[in-house]
């Protein structure tokens, strides 16, 4: 059976830009949102076109801000996505959220046009911390937006980010066991990385503080492991936490290697086609994997049974408005991938989840010698160290692997 399809919707307007952020977010003075409405539409239905009549089984609103949409354009882009395909019973329509009151007034609205789960972007409850990762929140904002959530919203989920310069463990324990009392059905907590190109990145390295080293960041995270498994939200993900059966079903998506599009700057997508009528090549010459003949039996490129294409959008707000007023669609580009390379994507997002990737049936379904995906002498090494362990075909990384697992998964994936 075809998995859902997934859905990401990309709102790239933030207040402003948290020291630590490398998201594609922007500040822009105003916003046109009768333009956004008409090409967010415009760019969805390009990617309904592609993917044909599909069961839908989540909507993501990322960014950025998603929260500073209007809840109307919120509830169109819902109505939208609902006309181009098959809503599951039990969809699951996410929406990323700051605890600021101005948005928080909105929920009950965007509550009223579809959304049935928030992500809320705490990352601390305490004042110090919030200043210094330059959070537009207080604490007690914080509490007040969990409160009206937690009315509001069928599921909940919030943001932590530890790791912080100078944090201890018993400080992190503290603020931890304060989040898991929130009794939230889901958590993210991330450690502080110095990504390039961000505020922090220029603080670093004009010495204004330093990052934490990586024992001690490994030893916070082994308390974070150990805390909240005891409290019944263990990790499912290297960062992500839930009780049984209220995982993110959207991440899910991407960590299984799934189908889903994506539409708005920057956003990313795997579908089973590629543009339709490439420009790229002429009729007597397809692309490897591809055959001609169009969506429909229209003139065009269709896949072979185990080809996947990557699609990316224009990344600058602007270009990407362009870009649709152009071609009614917001792609910059949309790559045919290989069963290799699908395979190597597959394995590196699957390995991030506790539950691991089953080896055999990834093989079977992009027709792959199983035994060729990873290397088995790197597999048996690593298994012996207990970074790594293996049930029939399935593999998974140990808990203590998940701690090294950047370092793990280029020895293993071929």
């Amino acid at each position: 059976m075809t998995a859902p399809l997934a859905l990401y919707i990309h709102w790239p307007f933030c207040v402003s830009k948290c020291p630590y952020c490398d998201f594609n977010s922007h500040v822009r003075e105003s916003v046109d949102v009768d333009t956004w409405r008409a090409a967010l539409l415009a760019d969805m239905a390009y990617e309904a076109a592609q993917t044909g009549p599909r069961d839908l089984g989540s909507i993501f609103f990322g960014g950025g801000t998603p929260s500073l949409m209007p809840p109307a354009l919120v509830a169109d882009l819902i109505a939208a996505a609902q006309r181009h395909w098959q809503f599951a019973d039990d969809i699951e329509i996410t929406l990323e959220a700051n605890p600021n009151s101005v948005e928080v007034a909105r929920f009950a609205d965007l509550a009223a046009a579809g959304v049935n789960r928030v992500s809320l972007g705490i990352q601390s409850f305490e004042a110090e911390a919030l200043r210094f990762l330059g959070r537009a929140h207080d604490a007690s904002e914080a509490h007040t937006a969990l409160d009206v959530a937690q009315s509001a919203f069928a599921r909940v989920s919030f943001d932590l980010i530890y790791a912080l310069p100078g944090q201890s463990i018993a400080h992190w324990q503290a603020q931890l066991k304060a989040a898991l009392a929130r009794q939230t059905s889901h958590l993210s907590l991330y450690q502080l990385t110095i990504e390039p190109g961000t505020r922090f990145e220029t603080l670093v390295r004009q010495g204004d503080f330093t990052p934490l080293d990586a024992d001690h960041a490994a030893d916070l995270y082994e308390a974070t492991q150990e805390l909240s498994a005891q409290a019944g939200i263990p990790a499912y993900e290297v960062s992500n936490h839930a009780r049984a059966g209220e995982e993110s079903r959207h991440n899910l998506a991407y960590w299984r290697y799934q189908d889903y599009v994506g539409v708005g700057p920057g956003a990313h997508g795997r579908r089973p086609f590629c543009l339709d009528a490439a420009p790229a090549h002429s009729p007597s010459q397809p692309p490897i994997g591809y055959h001609i003949g169009g969506l429909g039996g229209g003139a065009g490129w269709h896949r072979s049974p185990t080809r996947t294409c990557a699609t990316q959008r224009h990344k600058k707000p602007e270009n990407w408005l362009a870009a649709v007023a152009r071609n009614q669609h917001g792609a910059q580009a949309e790559t045919p991938l290989a069963p290799q390379d699908q395979a190597r994507e597959a394995l590196m997002m699957g390995l991030r989840l506790a539950e691991g990737i089953d080896i055999a049936a990834l093989a079977a379904r992009l027709r792959l010698d199983g035994s060729a995906m990873v290397d088995r002498a790197a597999v048996t090494r690593l298994t012996g160290h207990g970074l790594l362990h293996t049930d029939g075909p399935r593999l998974a990384v140990t808990p203590a692997g998940m701690l090294l697992l950047d370092a793990i998964l280029p020895q293993i994936v071929v």
